[in-house]
């Protein structure tokens, strides 16, 4: 049994913590002692029976500038907020003497955190002891970095990193299609599979049931994919069918508004789904995002799909994972540049006219494969070849 440190720090979206979620519960199961060091808002249904919480003074990313860190009160974190965040992670570390440091997506993210990650990085490397580090990244990554950043993170992996756990399935995808300097950091590379829900979890029974199920996470950027969905229904062949529309808990009324005035007799709007991966599950089509673990859901449920990734014009992971999803023909794809209640209309009767898409071949045991990695990167023991980079 090892006993392992795991750092997790959430700015706006919260894929990040049910992925680290699903790990951490996956840490406990194999008998590990787990010390989680929560940084952000906390959030409901976020659960690691067996493990240690450490809450630490939540910080999340600034509603105007997203380096600025805020706290809960909307107020940007001043240096006395900050110490306090760092004296609380060093103790922790002190007082637990883990085995194993895991930080999740820095440093090949999260550049925000290093306030108190470098100092955490520092006590270790004054340790006489022996503790090994890693990181812990999805299998796309944020782009468009300036090389200073790239340099950066480059030789932190180098110098006090053991290995970065890329939560992929790289026949899906390899980081090399997100990360230009892909080869300085090769040798550190272990490839685990996609973090997703367990088959058993996918085929709970819900209540809600439907033919189309739409969602958009939160919802804080969610509105013009709604508004083509709902006005795509009457549009195309599944206008007779039922439709769940989860607006996200973080709608505004007027969205929600105009949403109700808009939809037909077949049609339900909710906040949220508590088990949205079932609700995927008993569907015939799920319309949403492209991230992470909504695609993770997706291929879990063997449902057919629409993905339009978020654009920002900052962020491009989802825009990456809905090229690939679209070569590989594992989903149906709308640019967002594209959308329309028009085109979305079109792309739900292409789909619905093509077989559900084979997705077998995907690994999706992400979860217990990182943390049998972890533990034996713990214990200094040989990974499988083949989780190592190519």
């Amino acid at each position: 049994m090892a006993k392992i440190f795991y750092y997790m720090q959430h700015l706006m979206g919260v894929g990040h913590v049910f992925r680290s979620m699903r790990i951490a519960q996956a840490l406990v199961r194999q008998g590990h002692q787990v010390d989680f060091i929560y940084g952000g808002e906390p959030i409901p249904n976020f659960e690691v029976p067996g493990a240690t919480i450490h809450y630490l003074p939540p910080l999340r990313g600034g509603s105007f500038t997203f380096k600025d860190m805020e706290m809960p009160n909307g107020k940007v974190a001043d240096d006395g907020y900050r110490a306090k965040r760092t004296a609380k992670i060093l103790e922790v570390f002190k007082t637990t003497k883990p085995d194993l440091v895991l930080t999740e997506t820095f440093p090949l993210g999260r550049r925000q955190m290093r306030f108190e990650l470098i100092p955490l990085l520092d006590a270790i490397k004054a340790e006489a002891r022996s503790v090994k580090v890693i990181s812990s990244i999805r299998d796309i990554l944020q782009e468009n970095w300036k090389p200073s950043r790239y340099d950066e993170a480059c030789e932190l992996i180098q110098d006090q990193y053991t290995a970065v756990l890329v939560h992929g399935d790289r026949d899906f995808i390899g980081l090399e299609t997100s990360f230009p300097p892909y080869d300085r950091i090769k040798n550190k590379l272990v490839y685990t599979g996609i973090v997703a829900p367990d088959a058993a979890q996918a085929d709970e029974v819900t209540p809600e049931k439907c033919d189309v199920i739409v969602s958009v996470g939160g919802g804080v950027m969610g509105k013009e994919l709604l508004m083509a969905a709902v006005d795509a229904k009457a549009k195309s062949s599944l206008k007779d069918a039922n439709w769940l529309v989860a607006h996200g808990v973080n709608m505004d009324q007027a969205t929600i508004d105009h949403l109700q005035q808009s939809v037909d007799e077949k049609t339900r709007l909710v906040p949220f789904v508590k088990n949205l991966r079932g609700v995927i599950s008993g569907a015939k089509l799920s319309i949403s995002r492209g991230g992470y673990n909504t695609v993770a859901d997706i291929f879990r449920s063997g449902t057919r799909s629409i993905v339009v990734p978020l654009s920002d014009g900052i962020e491009t992971e989802q825009l990456v994972r809905g090229e690939v999803l679209r070569e590989k023909r594992l989903s149906g794809v709308v640019h967002p540049d594209h959308l329309s209640a028009e085109t979305l209309a079109k792309e739900i009767d292409r789909v619905m006219a093509l077989p559900i898409p084979d997705r077998g071949n995907i690994n999706l045991d992400g979860a217990e494969q990182s943390a049998r990695m972890i533990g034996l990167i713990a214990e200094g023991k040989p990974l499988p070849e083949t989780a190592l980079a190519r």
